[in-house]
């Protein structure tokens, strides 16, 4: 793992050029129009998976193809997500404190859909960091959607702990569709697939790009970019801990990003014998290695404080902070999807059992955006319900505002209420 100037915390784009957004605009475009017979050609294609029926018909009985720890890790994690989320204050209000009644109604979006990524590894901890949020809100239809493999064929050829997982967060359906295809068929609906209201979910480009295509006629959660996380740490950090770390975060794809920030080189420097020797052990060291040779790295600040304010700018999907006191430190950060305090609450926590979703912003969008939460599975419907006086008081204000846009029909409505006919 190299020592880089700043220039690595610049953003590079990752151009979504024709190569991909040619044959995903026509996926979707041909998904919506030939609807499940494109489905089937698309997955016998790309998946090498023959389909006569979409859905898997009996999700329940991979739990019997799943090893026991696996299933009591998968429960403990659904739980702990499940306890964290119901804190999440989401709820109806009203007051009569300005003249009549007014609030905002919450109600659960009918339907929808969370894509899990088949990928190079299986990604039950999406399904659980999904489904299960749109559960505790109260969605009554919830559909997941992952690509089917032929190397399962004991379980409707979709992994049988990706099915163990839709199970115990309570998914009502899941789809063996993956892909652009399966967003434009959950976005557009087919014969066998009804629309959903919205789509979440991480995926590579192609997905991403369709979920970009379809964001009008469906809601989606944002457009994921490459995983990331920024470690700032100190001199007391302990090095082994960190190499970890970033070597976790790297192993996810090769356009990740694992970046460390510190104003000790000592500490540098044992990170970097820390990586050598333990990326020897690793199974995916290949991809570890293309992602550390293009946008991972070391950066050495002048201080701790230095290293803070360049990770905020940053503004990653996860930081953790690898320091003595990370609480005094804790209050200068404002932007970053999921903020980790301390060398015990390590990112890899967070992507399964911590409590809040994985699901983060990427790609800078921490500046705007937020993790996934039960506030992405409701709707907000503003009530109006204001007694005669607060109407004859507010009216002709309504009226003056109207006629100053030159909008004379608007402020008729507003006066015909309070002037004598």
């Amino acid at each position: 793992m190299k020592i880089c100037d700043r220039t690595l915390l610049r953003r590079r784009p990752i151009d979504a050029d024709d190569q991909y957004t040619t044959p995903v605009a026509a996926i979707v475009a041909d998904v919506r129009a030939r609807g499940d017979a494109a489905l089937r050609d698309y997955t016998a294609r790309f998946d090498r998976v023959q389909l006569d029926d979409l859905r898997v018909q009996h999700p329940e009985r991979a739990l019997d193809l799943v090893v026991p720890d696996v299933l009591a890790a998968l429960r403990a994690a659904a739980a702990r997500l499940e306890q964290f989320h119901r804190q999440q204050p989401v709820h109806s209000w009203m007051t009569t404190n300005m003249g009549g009644v007014l609030g905002q109604m919450v109600s659960p979006l009918a339907r929808v859909g969370c894509y899990v990524p088949g990928g190079t590894a299986p990604l039950p901890s999406t399904v659980l960091h999904t489904v299960t949020l749109a559960r505790v809100a109260g969605v009554p239809e919830i559909v997941v959607a992952t690509p089917p493999n032929p190397d399962f064929p004991d379980s409707e050829c979709v992994n049988p702990v990706i099915l163990a997982a839709a199970v115990i967060a309570g998914a009502t359906e899941v789809v063996r569709v993956g892909g652009a295809q399966a967003i434009a068929a959950l976005a557009h609906g087919t014969a066998s697939l009804r629309p959903v209201s919205k789509i979440v979910g991480p995926g590579n480009i192609y997905v991403t790009l369709a979920k970009k295509l379809v964001y009008g006629v469906v809601g989606i959660d944002g457009l994921a970019g490459p995983t990331e996380t920024v470690v700032v740490a100190d001199a007391e950090a302990n090095p082994a801990w960190v190499a970890a770390d970033l070597l976790a975060q790297a192993e996810h794809d090769v356009l990740a990003s694992a970046i460390l920030l510190t104003p000790s080189e000592a500490l540098a420097r044992g990170v970097q014998a820390q990586v050598a020797a333990q990326v020897e052990r690793l199974t995916r060291a290949g991809i570890i290695t293309q992602t550390f040779d293009a946008r991972s790295g070391i950066v050495l600040t002048h201080d701790l404080a230095e290293a803070v304010a360049l990770a905020d700018e940053y503004a990653p999907e996860h930081l953790c902070l690898a320091v003595r006191d990370p609480w005094v430190w804790a209050p200068q950060i404002k932007h970053a999807g999921g903020l980790f305090l301390g060398e015990h609450s390590f990112e890899v926590l967070g992507d399964y059992v911590a409590g809040p979703s994985h699901v983060m912003p990427t790609a800078g969008s921490a500046r705007f955006a937020s993790p996934l939460s039960v506030l992405d599975f409701v709707r907000l419907t503003s009530l109006v319900a204001l007694d005669p006086a607060t109407t004859a008081r507010l009216a002709p204000h309504a009226a003056t505002l109207a006629r100053a846009e030159l909008l004379d029909a608007h402020a008729n409505a507003a006066l015909r209420r309070v002037e004598s006919p």
